[in-house]
């Protein structure tokens, strides 16, 4: 249920309740600002969940011989503000008041660079499989708690990374049930 374990943040960061792996990749909003939210998945390698893999990526210290596909990755610097695993565990990597490096090339409506201005958050899964139930409910909690802290969050400015990079990015694809999301985001709103 969302209202069970309330998340609260202070000064960008959750104050319970999640794991920080702290990111090296990440760098000052140039205006300060949080007015987007980027909803995102990802596994490593590829469609495989529970590995310590996308943590070791974020931190910079992915072991590239751990996966033939893990060669394309040398030298990137990416990361998210928070990640959400399938059994529900919310990691925290960046404070929501810097600028992750999450959305690459990028626009809402018409501003580019929404790394400046938003907040990513990565599921773990893929395009084609059903995220769980307790992927949701802690997206729910988050994205209130963020919500909260960041008056310029509401509904119109939750968006896949699909939204804003089309044609270059499907997340977090066809089995994130949006209507889902929205319905629990406006039933616990009301």
């Amino acid at each position: 249920m969302v209202g069970q374990n309330p998340i609260k943040l202070n000064a960008g960061w959750v104050q319970s309740g999640v794991r920080e792996c702290l990111s090296p990749h990440f760098n000052a909003r140039p205006k300060g600002e949080v007015s987007l939210l980027v909803i995102h998945n990802i596994s490593l390698p590829a469609g495989c969940f529970g590995t310590p893999y996308v943590d070791q990526l974020f931190q910079g210290c992915l072991d590239l011989e751990a996966d033939t596909s893990f060669g394309e990755l040398k030298g990137l610097e990416v990361s998210a503000h928070f990640m959400i695993r399938r059994g529900g565990e919310i990691v925290q990597y960046v404070s929501c008041d810097e600028r992750a490096w999450h959305a690459g090339i990028s626009e809402f409506q018409g501003r580019q660079g929404c790394n400046d201005f938003a907040i990513g958050i990565e599921l773990e899964g893929t395009d084609l499989i059903a995220y769980s139930e307790v992927q949701y409910q802690a997206l729910l909690r988050l994205t209130l708690a963020l919500f909260d802290a960041y008056p310029m969050l509401n509904m119109d400015r939750v968006v896949g990374h699909s939204d804003i990079a089309p044609g270059r990015k499907t997340d977090p694809g066809d089995s994130f049930d949006w209507l889902k999301y929205r319905d629990g985001l406006t039933q616990a709103l009301a």
